[in-house]
C-alpha cells in the first residue's frame, strides 16, 4: 500500500539530526556516532508516521558513520534502514540495506553476539515480508541459535523472534512447529508489562495459523477465540496510546476485517489515524 506524505513532512530541518563531527579526526580513528540520539529521533519520526524524514535521518547517519570511521555505528543504522524500507515496502532499497548489513557484519569479527543475532533477525524479517520465506527461515534460525545461547529465557526480543519466526513456518506450512513457537512468544511477553500490544499480535497471527491449516469454516471457533483474546488485549486501558500502539492497532485491524470484524477494524483504525494525527 503507497504512503502519501505532505510536502512539510518531506522537509527535515538540518538541526533535526546533524551533530557537530570532529573534521579533523586523524585517518583511521573512529569517532563514533550518537546511536542512541539517533534511534530516539527515529523513533521520533516513525511515531508520527514520517518515514520520509526517517529516511533522510539515516542516510545522513550512514554517511557520517562512514566519515567517522564507526563501523558499529553503521551497522546500527544499517539495521534500522533494513525496518525502515520493510515498512515502506520499498524492495530494492531493503535488499540493498540486507546486502550491506550482511557483508559489514561479516568484517567486524562480532560472531555469535547478540548484535549479529539481531541484524540475522533484521534480515529475515526483511525477507519474509519480501516474499522470501525460505530465506528468511535461514536467517531466524541463525538469530535463534544465537539469542537461546546468550540472551536470558525471558528476555523480550525472544518473544518477537518466536513470534516472526513462527509466521514464517506458518506459511511454510510447518504448523506444529509455528504454534510451539507462537505459545512459547506469548509466554515470555506474559511475563514483561504493557506487552498486551505484542500479545495481541500473536494471537492474530494464531487466528491465521488456523485457517491456513483447517481454513476459516471448520476453524472458526478457534479463530474467533483468538480474535476475542487479540482485542481484549488491545483495549486494555492501561496500555500507552502512543506510536507503537498505533503500529499495532493498524497492523492487527485488516486481520479483523479479514475474518468479518469490521467493527474492530474501524476502531482499531481509528485509533492509529487519531495517534498520528496527534503526533
Amino acid at each position: 500500500m503507497k504512503t502519501e506524505f505532505s510536502e512539510n513532512e518531506k522537509t527535515l530541518s538540518k538541526e533535526d539530526y546533524e551533530e557537530t563531527c570532529c573534521c579533523l579526526s586523524k585517518p583511521g580513528s573512529v569517532s563514533p556516532i550518537p546511536t542512541g540520539r539517533i534511534l530516539e529521533k527515529l523513533d521520533e519520526y516513525l511515531g508520527r508516521n514520517d518515514y520520509i524524514s526517517a529516511e533522510q535521518l539515516l542516510k545522513y547517519w550512514l554517511n557520517e558513520a562512514d566519515f567517522n570511521n564507526d563501523m558499529r555505528g553503521k551497522l546500527t543504522v544499517l539495521n534500522e534502514q533494513i525496518g525502515l524500507y520493510r515498512k515502506m515496502n520499498r524492495v530494492p532499497e531493503g535488499l540493498q540495506a540486507v546486502k550491506d548489513a550482511l557483508e559489514l557484519a561479516k568484517t567486524l569479527h562480532m560472531e555469535n553476539t547478540v548484535t549479529i543475532g539481531t541484524t540475522f533477525l533484521n534480515v529475515a524479517t526483511c525477507y519474509m515480508a519480501f516474499g522470501m520465506a525460505d530465506k528468511a527461515l535461514s536467517f531466524y534460525q541463525k538469530a535463534e541459535k544465537i539469542y537461546e545461547s546468550e540472551l536470558p529465557h525471558t528476555d523480550m526480543r525472544l518473544g518477537g523472534l518466536y513470534n516472526n519466526m513462527a509466521v514464517t513456518l506458518t506459511e511454510l506450512g510447518n504448523y506444529r512447529e509455528a504454534e510451539e513457537l507462537f505459545r512459547r512468544a506469548i509466554n515470555i511477553m506474559s511475563e514483561h508489562e504493557n506487552r498486551e500490544t505484542d500479545i495481541a499480535i500473536t494471537y492474530c497471527n494464531l487466528a491465521d495459523l488456523v485457517a491456513a491449516e483447517v481454513g476459516t469454516l471448520e476453524g472458526e471457533e478457534q479463530i474467533e477465540d483468538y480474535l476475542s483474546r487479540a482485542e481484549r488485549l488491545l483495549d486494555t486501558e492501561t496500555l500507552p496510546r502512543d506510536g507503537y500502539y498505533a503500529f499495532v492497532c493498524e497492523k492487527c485491524a485488516p486481520t479483523f476485517g479479514y475474518y468479518g470484524h469490521f467493527l474492530t477494524e474501524k476502531k482499531l483504525s481509528g485509533r492509529a489515524r487519531e495517534i498520528y494525527e496527534r503526533s
